[in-house]
């Protein structure tokens, strides 16, 4: 791989990294007042912006290694559906307080391992970034881990809206472990993490909360992918209608 190659492989890596921050982090600031409590809308509200502060972080570099003027607003705002990268499971509509709370831990315990690893990561930027992101990761873990313990050790409704999350969330899951050529010369390079590596701690870690949680596992008998090629749900096109509204509408403008 020449020098140019590896620098755009980079930076494609970090647009997809940062897709997946941005559009979780507005999944969740979808709650920002209609949390169930105050509280609560706090804490969410705050997740949020532990993400979008991550998408800043992803795109802020790879505006860096492009070269052509773009910026973070650039990636943020001017690319349409079919460009943007991130892993299905961040763009489904936010649903219940259930679902959130069971998407967000099942995101959670993947994000912490991905992020410890990305700390070894050849790529200074990359590392640093992940350095940030692990403590903010280990809080969010925390936080989703006890909703999940909660909801589905609380009442009948509780118990009965975490389960059909957890299934109608499952076959999203796979996606999170799979890599194309791309993550894959990355992994070689050492500069991307082998995502399918974490996938057995991570079914670990998840079998053991949803039994201590009371719900049954999910059958993997289907599931979906397609985000790290652009081919995405229709929920991401109606998100990012409202996400991008504004600079779309009055290009340029800024502040």
């Amino acid at each position: 791989m020449t020098a140019t190659d590896s620098n755009e492989a980079v930076l494609q890596y970090a647009v997809r990294l940062g897709d997946d921050a941005l559009v979780l982090g507005h999944r969740l600031s979808e709650w920002c007042s209609n949390g169930p409590f105050l509280e609560e809308d706090l804490a969410l509200t705050n997740v949020a912006l532990d993400y979008i502060g991550r998408a800043r972080m992803f795109y802020s570099y790879a505006a860096e290694l492009s070269g052509d003027g773009r910026s973070e607003d650039s990636f943020a705002y001017l690319r349409d559906c079919r460009e943007f990268t991130n892993l299905l499971l961040h763009e489904l509509p936010r649903g219940d307080f259930a679902f959130t709370m069971a998407r967000q831990y099942l995101v959670d315990e993947y994000a912490l391992a991905f992020m410890q690893a990305l700390l070894e990561s050849e790529d200074e930027r990359l590392a640093g970034i992940a350095a940030k992101a692990v403590k903010e990761s280990k809080y969010h873990l925390r936080r989703s881990r006890d909703w999940m313990l909660r909801l589905g050790d609380g009442t009948a409704e509780s118990h009965c809206r975490l389960q059909t999350a957890v299934d109608d969330l499952w076959g999203y899951t796979p996606e999170l472990f799979e890599l194309d050529a791309l993550e894959t010369s990355l992994v070689a390079a050492g500069v991307a993490v082998d995502s399918a590596a974490l996938r057995p701690d991570w079914e670990a870690a998840v079998r053991a909360t949803l039994e201590e949680a009371t719900i049954e596992l999910p059958q993997a008998d289907w599931s979906v992918r397609g985000g790290r090629q652009g081919i995405h749900t229709e929920s991401l096109g109606h998100m990012l209608s409202d996400l991008q509204f504004m600079q779309r509408a009055y290009p340029g403008l800024e502040w």
